[in-house]
């Protein structure tokens, strides 16, 4: 995607300090997790696809957990649409769902479950749904037991 110049000085310090990590959405859910006794892994690398991260990963569950902000990944309710170099921003922002679209097909590829959450929604009501999605899928998960060596 070729470089554009921004509509102004302060629309290029705005858009420079636009957190891709860390949200306040993503430390609000994380600090329930926690607080619930649910230990997870965070920026976790997609498995097979270079520079992608899932937000809060339970690898043993294979639960993926990503919470998109709503300018950048196109959300319904809240989604704007630049006026400023709106057709760079449009092909941009369409890349951005393309990308959550193949990051999620891939995942379900390699067995894991995603779960997709917008930033506007309510940390205790994520929690409530991505704790039950990890109960389910350690229930789900047949314990093998230990073989001792035969002699």
């Amino acid at each position: 995607m070729r470089t554009v110049a921004p509509s102004s000085p302060d629309v290029s310090a705005r858009m420079s300090r636009q957190s891709s990590k860390d949200t306040g959405a993503e430390r609000a859910v994380r600090r329930l997790l926690h607080a619930s006794g649910y230990r997870y892994r965070v920026h976790y690398p997609v498995p097979g696809m270079n520079r992608r991260k899932i937000d809060i990963a339970f690898t043993r569950a294979r639960l993926a957990v990503l919470i998109d902000g709503c300018f950048w990944h196109g959300c319904p309710e809240h989604a704007t649409s630049p006026k400023a170099n709106a057709e760079w921003w449009q092909r941009k922002l369409d890349r951005n769902m393309e990308r959550d679209r193949e990051t999620n097909a891939h995942l379900r590829s390699q067995g894991w479950t995603v779960l997709r959450f917008w930033e506007h929604e309510s940390p205790t009501t994520v929690v409530r749904q991505v704790a039950t999605a990890v109960e389910r899928e350690q229930a789900g998960r047949v314990q093998q037991p230990r073989q001792g060596r035969r002699r």
